[in-house]
C-alpha cells in the first residue's frame, strides 16, 4: 500500500533523515520506532506532504504522491495524527470531529451523521456535545484519532497516540487501534510504549540518528544488538520480547 524509496531530508548541515526505504502492506500495523531526534516524526511529515523531501519517492497504493500537499493526499486516503493533540477549543468534540467527515462530504447533516457514529466507536460518545476543551488527554488522543477516522482513511498515521497514557489507558488505545485495523484501516505508527508496539505491530522499522538501522518481528527486533545499543536497552528489549 506504501513504498518509500530512498527518502532524505537535510535541514541546514544536520541530515535529518537518510536515504530510508519503508513498505507498508495492506491490512497491516507497522511501527516506526527508535530515540527522540531519530527522524521519526520527519519521516511522517514526508509522507503526509507537510515537508518534500530533498530526494526519494513515496508512493500510495501504487501513485507517485511525492510532494503532493496534504490536503490532496488526505483526499487519496492517507491521513496523520500528530504527537501533540490541538483539538478546537471553542468547538464540541462532535464538532471537532465533523472536520474530518467534511473531506467528504459537504452535506453537515451526513457529516453529522459520520462525526457521531466514528465518535461513539471511539468511546467518545458520552462526550459528543461537551467542549473539546474539556477533555482529559486520554480523550484528547482519542478525538485526534476519531478526526482522522472521520475522514475515512484507508492509510492512517499515528504519531505517538499513547503519549501521556497511564498503563490501563495504553491497554484501552491498544484494542482501539487493533479494531480500527480490524475495520479495514492499515496503520503505521511511531510509539515509545515498546510493550504497545510488541502488542500491535506485525512489523517494525528501527531509525537511528536518521538512517534505517533494523527491521523485522518485534521478536526480532528486541533481539537485535543494534537497535539494543542505539535505542531499547536490555531492560526495554527484555519487555519487548515478553509482549511480542
Amino acid at each position: 500500500m506504501l513504498e518509500v524509496r530512498g527518502l532524505c531530508k537535510s535541514f541546514g548541515g544536520l541530515a535529518a533523515v537518510k536515504s530510508v526505504d519503508l513498505d507498508v502492506p495492506a491490512g497491516a500495523i507497522v511501527a516506526l520506532i527508535g530515540p527522540n531526534g531519530a527522524g521519526k516524526t520527519t519521516m511522517f511529515a514526508m509522507i503526509a506532504g507537510f515537508i518534500r523531501p530533498d530526494t526519494g519517492s513515496v508512493r500510495f497504493e501504487g501513485a507517485d504522491i511525492t510532494g503532493w500537499r496534504p490536503d490532496r493526499i488526505a483526499a487519496a486516503g492517507m491521513v496523520r495524527t500528530f504527537q501533540i493533540t490541538q483539538p478546537f477549543a471553542g468547538l464540541s468534540v462532535m464538532e471537532n470531529i465533523r472536520l474530518g467527515a467534511f473531506l467528504r462530504t459537504a452535506d453537515p447533516a451526513l457529516a453529522e451523521t459520520r462525526a457521531r457514529e466514528v465518535g461513539t466507536r471511539l468511546g467518545l460518545g458520552p462526550l459528543l456535545d461537551r467542549p473539546a476543551a474539556a477533555l482529559t488527554v486520554a480523550g484528547r488522543k482519542r478525538l485526534e484519532v476519531a478526526r482522522a477516522l472521520a475522514t475515512e482513511p484507508r492509510l492512517l498515521l499515528l504519531d505517538e497516540v499513547m503519549a501521556g497514557l497511564n498503563p490501563s489507558e495504553v491497554n484501552e488505545i491498544v484494542a482501539l487501534i487493533r479494531a480500527v485495523r480490524d475495520a479495514g484501516v492499515t496503520i503505521l505508527l511511531i510509539e515509545h510504549i515498546m510493550q504497545a508496539v510488541a502488542a500491535l505491530a506485525d512489523r517494525v522499522h528501527v531509525l537511528a540518528e536518521g538512517a534505517l538501522i533494523a527491521s523485522g518481528t518485534a521478536r526480532e527486533i528486541a533481539a537485535d544488538p543494534r537497535v539494543i545499543e542505539a535505542y531499547l536497552g536490555h531492560g526495554a528489549a527484555a519487555k519487548m520480547a515478553k509482549h511480542a
